[in-house]
């Protein structure tokens, strides 16, 4: 369940939320919505995928933290590792929230009921006393900007994906702990051979859009993949 609110320091003034890392806030997850424009800074780290939602036909891209639901090999603990956390899950419990027909100015929403709402004193305080954002608040606000700048352009990058037939569906077989194999499937991923058999006119039409880096990027974060399955083996290993 979720209890969405238009942030604002009349009604929140002493609202305080957890910023540690931990299963407990929510970070237990497999995968987290990425936009094109952050797919450089992931694509050290994760795997970046592709999912085609047949209910809405639209496409979404995902970093890959896990092969599992509830698995994320990127959560030891209270530790996070790996530099950076994808802008939807780094911004939570707060999101963007405009009128149902998208022409109303973005405002910040905050969801009451998600974990990571602290109680008791504890968090970090998201206005001060004269009802000013904090820093911390500033962060992401910064962050949720970006990540609707992102989300906004993505139409025409999936869109570009789509038209040149860039994207193909795969499957991989992961070790399960105590025998026998996981197959992650429903997800895409950049078809190689067909991007670099795109004709000049194609490929100039896409670094002009501003398409071609977040492709390649896209296309290196697969050697993620090998990555974390071999985190995944040494966590059953271990």
């Amino acid at each position: 369940m979720s209890n969405h609110q238009i942030l604002n320091p009349a009604d929140h003034a002493e609202l305080r939320v957890h910023t540690r890392t931990g299963s407990e806030f929510g970070d237990k997850v497999m995968a987290c919505l990425a936009v094109p424009n952050e797919f450089r800074r992931l694509a050290t780290d994760y795997p970046i995928l592709f999912h085609y939602d047949r209910e809405r036909s639209s496409f979404s891209a995902l970093a890959l933290m896990g092969f599992e639901k509830g698995e994320n090999l990127f959560l030891d603990g209270d530790d996070w590792l790996a530099p950076a956390k994808p802008m939807a899950l780094a911004i939570q419990p707060f999101l963007i929230g405009r009128s149902r027909d998208g022409g109303a100015q973005a405002q910040v929403h905050i969801d009451l009921d998600h974990p990571r709402i602290a109680s008791g004193g504890d968090g970090v305080r998201v206005f001060d006393d004269a009802g000013r954002p904090t820093p911390y608040l500033e962060q992401v606000m910064s962050m949720l900007a970006e990540l609707d700048e992102g989300h906004r352009a993505s139409a025409a990058f999936f869109a570009a994906l789509d038209r040149y037939e860039l994207l193909e569906p795969f499957a991989l077989d992961v070790p399960r702990e105590g025998g026998g194999e996981h197959r992650l499937v429903g997800y895409q991923l950049i078809n190689e051979d067909r991007l670099r058999a795109l004709e000049p006119g194609a490929i100039s039409e896409l670094h002009a859009a501003g398409h071609l880096l977040p492709l390649f990027m896209a296309l290196a974060s697969l050697g993620n993949l090998g990555k974390l399955a071999r985190r995944r083996a040494s966590r059953n290993d271990g």
